[in-house]
Formats: structure tokens, C-alpha cells, sequence
């Protein structure tokens, strides 16, 4: 039986981490392209690259990598995506849809639109999914499946761009949801962001313990630090950049967290358990419905 056409013809990833090696592997699974290049300025993940098979051809040059493409998804942290817009934009073939990956959508729109000319389609987007690892050993095609992705196009972008890239997405797995880009940060900063800041917070307390103490801690790690630990594992480059390109929605949430804890304190230092047992209570059915969606 003759093999389906591919959804793309020439599709470039910018960033072989993870998510850009992950959805390689997706993409070399099922045929999704007919030539596949990886882009990366590092020549040990291209090397790497090569060597697992991930592309047909792997290049250092974003510029020469982007030729041709009708599918371009950047892979790397946001903050470098005003650059990597300015350097591609112009050699960006009409047609070309520029898509990403980024935990932000507002500055990732803001960052890449002013160089995305005339007959080339913005398809920004999130694939909620990952883990602590990172670099092309780490990723594996089967992370984004039963996960959501989020794609929040500009208002006018062409209906038939954004079927493209949901199509992708759905053949990796995944559940696909389109919003406005302020939305998702809104959604993101209370779902992934903060709770990132928390752990890198809690996680960091360990270093400023003295050196008995310290030790007892990682010796004695419960379940729920040991969430915290692998939370903070995170790369630390993504996550500067998340947090300085979504820093509103963070601070606007960070600020509610300070008036819950406050709460939390005020209740436990007047032996307030009614209060507790209520806050904890509507945390556990939150909880309850996570597991319902099979988000656990």
C-alpha cells in the first residue's frame, strides 16, 4: 500500500532539545515530512543529531537551514526568537508557515510578527509537555501523546495554516486548543509557571541549610520535596526566559499566592483547623479533577 503523502515538505527545527528531538522523532516515525533539517548552533547536538538519525541534514546556520521550508519551528529558549525572526524573516519562502514551541505566547507574538512578511503564516504554539532532561538523548516520540498543545494565531491568520500545524500536533497525540495569547499566559502562569517558581524556591532553601542539616534533607527527601527536586530540574536557561517574557501574568499570580499563604499562616498560628481543613478540601477536588481529565 502506498505511503500517505507527508503533511509538509521540507520541515526545519530550530533547537534539538527535548521538544524540538522529540518532535523530530514524531515526524521521522509516521512521514510527517519529506526532508527533515535540524538547525542547532551547538555542533555536538548536531553531531548527536546525525548520529540518532533524527533530520537529513543538520546545520549551524538558521539562514541557510530556513531555505526552501514550508514548516519552520523554533525549538529554542523564547528570549532568542526576536533574533532568530530578524535573521530568517527575510528568506522565509512564501507560503512558509513559522511556528514554536515557547511556554509564552504574548512576547513570543510580539517578537516574531514584525518579521514575518507578507504570504508567510504566524501559527505560534505550546506543546504542555516535557520533562526534566534535556538535549537530543532526552527526547522520545511518544511525550506529547494524550497531552494538550495550545496554538494561539494571530486574528487573520490563514484557517488552512492553522489546520497544518494542529494536524502535526495531533499526529504527535496530542488534544489541540487555539486562545488568545494573553489567555494562555494567564493559564500557563497558574498551571506551569509559578509552580516552577515555587520549586526552584523550596528546592533552593536546601542550599542555604547548614552542612548536617543539608545532607538529612536529601537523605530524607519525602515524595513531596522529591516532586519539588524534579520540578527544579528544569532547564535553567528556559525558564529565565519564561519568567522574564511572561513576568505580568507571574507577578499578578505570585501576588495572589502571597495573600493564600498569608491566609495559611494566619490560620495555622491561631490554631484555625476549620479554615485549614476548608483550603485543603478545595485543593484535593482540584486535584480530583485533574486525574478526571487524565492530566495526572
Amino acid at each position: 500500500m502506498a505511503r500517505a503523502r507527508p503533511l509538509f515538505r521540507r520541515v526545519v527545527i530550530v533547537g534539538l532539545g527535548l521538544i524540538g528531538s522529540s518532535l523530530a522523532r514524531v515526524i521521522r516515525r509516521d512521514g510527517l515530512a519529506g526532508e527533515l533539517v535540524a538547525c542547532d548552533a551547538s555542533a555536538a547536538v548536531r553531531e548527536k543529531v546525525l548520529e540518532l538519525g533524527l533530520a537529513d541534514r543538520a546545520l549551524a546556520d538558521p539562514v541557510k537551514a530556513v531555505r526552501g521550508a514550508d514548516l519552520v519551528m523554533l525549538c529554542t529558549p523564547v528570549l532568542s526568537f526576536g533574533a532568530l525572526a530578524a535573521a530568517i524573516g527575510p528568506k522565509l519562502a512564501r507560503g512558509a508557515i513559522l511556528s514554536d514551541v515557547g511556554s509564552v505566547k504574548g512576547a513570543v507574538v510580539e517578537a516574531l510578527a514584525p518579521h514575518v512578511r507578507r504570504g508567510v503564516h504566524l501559527v505560534p504554539g505550546h506543546p504542555i509537555a516535557g520533562t526534566e532532561n534535556s538535549g537530543p538523548e532526552a527526547g522520545f516520540a511518544d511525550l506529547f501523546a494524550g497531552r494538550w498543545c495550545i496554538l494561539t494565531p494571530p486574528p487573520g491568520t490563514d484557517a488552512r495554516a492553522v489546520d497544518r500545524v494542529a494536524a502535526l500536533w495531533r499526529k504527535a497525540g496530542m488534544e489541540i486548543a487555539v486562545m488568545p495569547p494573553a489567555h494562555h499566559d494567564r493559564v500557563l502562569a497558574i498551571t506551569s509557571h509559578v509552580p516552577h517558581l515555587i520549586a526552584y524556591t523550596i528546592v533552593n532553601m536546601v542550599s542555604d541549610l547548614e552542612s548536617t542539616m543539608r545532607a538529612e534533607v536529601i537523605k530524607f527527601a519525602a515524595s513531596g520535596f522529591r516532586d519539588f527536586t524534579r520540578v527544579a530540574g528544569s532547564d535553567p536557561t528556559m525558564w529565565r526566559d519564561i519568567f522574564l517574557s511572561n513576568k505580568d501574568a507571574v507577578l499578578e499570580m505570585t501576588g495572589r499566592l502571597y495573600e493564600d499563604i498569608a491566609l495559611l499562616q494566619k490560620s495555622i498560628r491561631h490554631d484555625d483547623g476549620e479554615t485549614l481543613h476548608k483550603v485543603f478540601s478545595r485543593a484535593r477536588q482540584v486535584r480530583r479533577g485533574i486525574v478526571q481529565a487524565r492530566q495526572a
